[in-house]
């Protein structure tokens, strides 16, 4: 087992995608709980506003994240400062440093991805907030971005992910080029990349993620799951 299992509970995927995808802030908070009861100890997720659209705005990450972590207190919440959420990067950045008010409500962690345009200035931002960097990397040339502009400070780790349709062959390449960081790296992929990347972290012995973010389908291709029955599949 990878050293880390990460529960990503609902990512950018729309409401009503799947019949399990939890969106409000208590619903979050059940599947953290059912999730925790498997042993998970960290877990990322995408506060929404109360139509469900994916938000950076201080309150309704603040409720999203306090309601979680009342549920499973001790646990390390993750959030998304996903360029796609706030494209202007000015903006973004400036609502990232809010975050720094958020009490119960300011996240431990939150992950930027590095090919998005104003990457640094959001992971600073972040540090400003108190809160750790995630640096996703999607593509070897955003390793080999990273790998030129050095971890920013506050880096606590970075997000291998191998997007659909990649292979195992992909994660290894991006595995190669990361190395020389010498940061904790966590493997993942998605949708039908999710299972043979998360089973490659697995043998690598390296952290990894699993929820309905990175995959809609079990294993075995079974539909319907819910977050706890991926986890629970996982570490099967």
């Amino acid at each position: 087992m990878g050293r880390v299992l990460q529960a990503c509970l609902n990512g950018a995927r729309r409401p009503g995608a799947h019949p399990s995808l939890p969106i409000t802030p208590q619903q979050l908070a059940a599947d953290a709980a059912a999730c925790a009861e498997l042993g998970v100890v960290a877990f990322h997720l995408h506060p929404r506003d109360v139509v469900g659209l994916e938000v950076l705005a201080g309150p309704e990450v603040a409720t999203a994240v306090a309601v979680v972590r009342a549920a499973v207190p001790g646990a390390e919440i993750g959030v998304t400062t996903g360029a796609w959420v706030v494209p202007d990067p000015v903006r973004r950045a400036e609502l990232v440093r809010g975050w720094a008010g958020l009490a119960a409500g300011r996240p431990d962690v939150a992950s930027v991805n590095v090919h998005e345009e104003g990457w640094r200035e959001t992971a600073a931002a972040l540090r400003d907030a108190g809160v750790g960097v995630e640096l996703g990397v999607f593509h070897e040339d955003a390793a080999r971005t990273l790998l030129d502009a050095g971890l920013p400070p506050g880096a606590v780790r970075v997000l291998a992910e191998v997007r659909p349709g990649g292979t195992t062959d992909d994660a290894e390449r991006l595995l190669d080029l990361l190395a020389p960081l010498g940061a904790p790296l966590l493997l993942h992929g998605e949708d039908g990349s999710a299972w043979p990347v998360l089973d490659l972290a697995l043998a690598r012995g390296l952290d990894t993620r699993v929820g309905l973010e990175d995959t809609l389908l079990g294993r075995g291709g079974e539909t319907g799951l819910t977050n706890a029955q991926l986890v629970a599949q996982a570490r099967g």
